[in-house]
């Protein structure tokens, strides 16, 4: 069996002031470097639906809305290394369109050049959806890819 797409292709990192934040189709992905030798009884993160908060050995480091809902139950986070704190937020809104275009509501931004290329490897990860016998993951995109891309759906094939 192949590898994930997103494994294949890379992730699009928007950088920030803590870290760095990703997202797939399915997934918003953020890594948060903290000081070496945090254990999880150093973190309290509460993940809700359309809010985060995290705090580390009582310092807040993350806390707002989210940019879109997420499923709470399905959220995740873990202490690797005992320098990274990754949290995995699944969409609710699971399709090409849906890319956010910051972390929170108002902050942590992806810029209009990471913004773009989260946007490409989002239609393109559709597109491999969509066309399981091919491998769209070394592909380049061009053209109107905005909002996932052209629909195909309602060709007759």
């Amino acid at each position: 069996m192949a590898a994930p797409f997103e494994e294949r292709s890379g992730l699009v990192p928007c950088a920030t002031p803590w870290g760095r934040w990703y997202q797939t189709l399915e997934e918003v992905l953020i890594e948060v470097d903290v000081p070496e030798g945090t254990r999880g009884r150093d973190v309290a993160c509460n993940l809700q639906s359309r809010h985060l908060a995290l705090t580390v050995a009582g310092k807040e480091v993350l806390q707002g809305k989210l940019f879109d809902s997420t499923i709470a139950d399905e959220a995740t986070w873990t202490v690797e290394d005992q320098k990274l704190i990754r949290i995995v937020l699944t969409k609710t809104s699971r399709d090409a369109g849906n890319c956010w275009s910051s972390l929170l509501e108002n902050e942590y931004a992806a810029d209009p050049w990471v913004q773009d290329q989260m946007q490409r490897k989002l239609t393109l990860e559709r597109f491999q959806r969509e066309n399981p016998g091919f491998d769209f993951s070394g592909a380049e995109i061009s053209g109107n890819y905005s909002k996932g891309g052209p629909d195909f759906s309602n060709l007759q094939r």
